[in-house]
């Protein structure tokens, strides 16, 4: 499974190569990071897969990494989502921080803490190792005083650059900061004033609070530097040599044009190697996901149908500027078997050119939860475990019976584990009504003519007397058509009279393959005039 270092062939590795190339060390900080204004849905996730994905190639280049998640929990609440209980509860912290708004489902010490607890957990299950920093704890400790005292001093330079992109300019009396107003913890608040030391006037415009005050900021934690500055603050801060942004910010004139200006005229560093990414959809959705909208899907949603590996694997397989959508329809099946097709040309069970194959391999190594599996596991095909799953009424023990045979050693246990529960799930909550079935369990009683009577004799005999002589779908299949052929009947309609005997619909899975995943008891017993 192993590839050659100087034979680069995913992005994640060209990415890291472009990063050594430019300044070879032993460590490299890469970040990423989101404001907890609501659940984390899996469009962001985006980002942090993106970083994922080249610190794994810094680290197969021997390189260490500092891959840092900043929870942005100190901005400010500005919209209570349509997804959350406690609505008018929750409205009473508008414009507050994050951090100080209560949890709505009372697990935890804030709003922002919930959504940072959930997302960490799912990060987790996707084998994403990173060291969170949470800012609002960084602000109220007074880590970015000396920065926000900087960033003051240096305002005529911040709004010149600013300027360049705006049709309107900054005017003169504008402060590049934020203040939490000390009377009612809102950020409605116009600082008026900085004394080029530590003294910061302001005034609160909250119409039941009308409070002028005076910071020390050597001492107060509610100034905050707004995101255009605190941005770029962070890269020096942190000193990050990496960090992807969404096409929102990638656009000519938008935070990350800015920000590279900024971080050099102001902080005194070097912007971060910089990856636009491109957004997710999840096909039937329509438009952006959105928190504050509540039209979300979130990774632990995408967890339940598709396996972690899966979820990796999908990411790897597009570069970061192209967008591509998710689905939970019948694209699902396809998309499993495109995995599986990919994860046999990575063991070689299946050609590829060489590029192709190469390709498979990395994408694999890269879509890995743990160490790369020695040799192939074992596939359960979706469409059929589908089938095997709905025969036996969605019962997973039941239905592993199928499979005893194939499953060999824990690492085989665990992929039909898991994509067993998967393909239960989507049956039950996704999948299209005309791909579910239930098979009869007593004898459909039908009117039938002599011919149909004698095909099902017929039938019913051969299955009983040859079943161990079946080897495979296409010799069943052939022998149907020819025992149709001998009583002169057309298939279609036959094949509409055995699916009604089956599973009681006019048409179900490929029915050759079908009569011999339901086994030859059942059959038997239901394909009877």
């Amino acid at each position: 499974m192993s590839q050659a270092l100087n034979d680069a062939v995913h992005w994640a590795d060209l990415t890291a190569d472009k990063l050594i190339r430019q300044e070879d060390k032993d460590t490299y900080t890469l970040a990423s990071g989101i404001t907890p204004s609501g659940v984390v849905h899996f469009g962001n996730f985006r980002e942090v897969m993106t970083t994922e994905l080249v610190a794994r190639g810094l680290k197969k280049r021997g390189k260490k990494v500092r891959f840092i998640f900043s929870w942005d929990d100190y901005d400010t609440f500005r919209k209570v989502p349509a997804n959350l209980p406690k609505q008018d509860e929750l409205a009473k912290y508008l414009f507050q921080p994050i951090v100080d708004t209560p949890d709505p489902f009372g697990d935890h010490k804030s709003y922002a803490a919930h959504h940072e607890a959930s997302f960490e957990a799912q990060l987790k299950k996707m084998g994403i190792e990173l060291e969170p920093i949470y800012q609002a704890d960084r602000y109220k400790a007074g880590a970015y005083k000396e920065q926000i005292k900087l960033t003051l001093q240096k305002k005529d330079t911040i709004a010149a650059i600013l300027n360049k992109w705006r049709s309107t300019p900054l005017p003169d009396s504008w402060m590049p900061v934020s203040v939490y107003c000390e009377k009612c913890n809102r950020d409605k608040t116009t600082a008026t004033k900085y004394d080029g030391h530590n003294k910061l006037d302001y005034t609160c415009e909250s119409e039941d609070c009308n409070n002028v005050g005076t910071l020390d900021l050597e001492t107060t934690s509610r100034a905050k530097l707004p995101w255009r500055m605190d941005w770029p603050m962070r890269w020096a801060f942190e000193k990050v040599d990496f960090e992807p942004g969404g096409k929102d910010h990638s656009s000519q004139g938008g935070s990350f044009t800015t920000a590279k200006d900024i971080v050099a005229e102001v902080y005194g560093w070097k912007a971060p190697m910089y990856l636009q990414y491109d957004f997710v959809s999840i096909k039937g959705m329509g438009g952006k996901m959105s928190s504050s909208k509540g039209n979300l899907v979130t990774v632990n949603d995408v967890l339940d149908v598709y396996e972690p590996e899966m979820v990796r694997w999908i990411f790897a397989s597009y570069k970061t500027n192209i967008d591509f959508g998710l689905s939970f329809d019948l694209d699902v099946i396809k998309n499993y078997e495109d995995f599986d097709r990919m994860e046999r040309l990575a063991f070689g069970l299946e050609a590829g050119n060489e590029k192709k194959v190469a390709m498979a391999k990395r994408v694999y190594e890269l879509s890995q939860i743990g160490e790369t599996p020695k040799e192939m596991p074992f596939q359960p095909a979706f469409r059929h475990l589908c089938n095997v799953l709905q025969i036996n009424d969605l019962d997973i023990k039941r239905a592993r019976g199928f499979y005893n045979d194939e499953i060999k050693n824990e690492r085989d246990e665990r992929r039909f584990q898991e994509r067993a529960q998967r393909a239960a799930y989507w049956i039950e909550n996704s999948a299209p009504e005309e791909f579910k079935f239930s098979l009869n369990t007593e004898v459909v009683k039908m009117d039938l003519d002599a011919k149909q009577t004698a095909l099902l004799n017929d039938l019913h005999s051969f299955l009983k007397t040859e079943w161990s002589n079946i080897h495979d779908d296409k010799a069943l299949h052939e022998k149907m058509y020819e025992i149709i052929n001998s009583h002169e009947l057309e298939p279609m309609p036959v094949f509409t009279l055995l699916y009604k005997k089956l599973i009681n619909l006019e048409k179900g899975p490929k029915l050759a393959g079908f009569i011999r995943t339901i086994g030859q008891e059942r059959v038997l017993k239901l394909l009877v005039p």
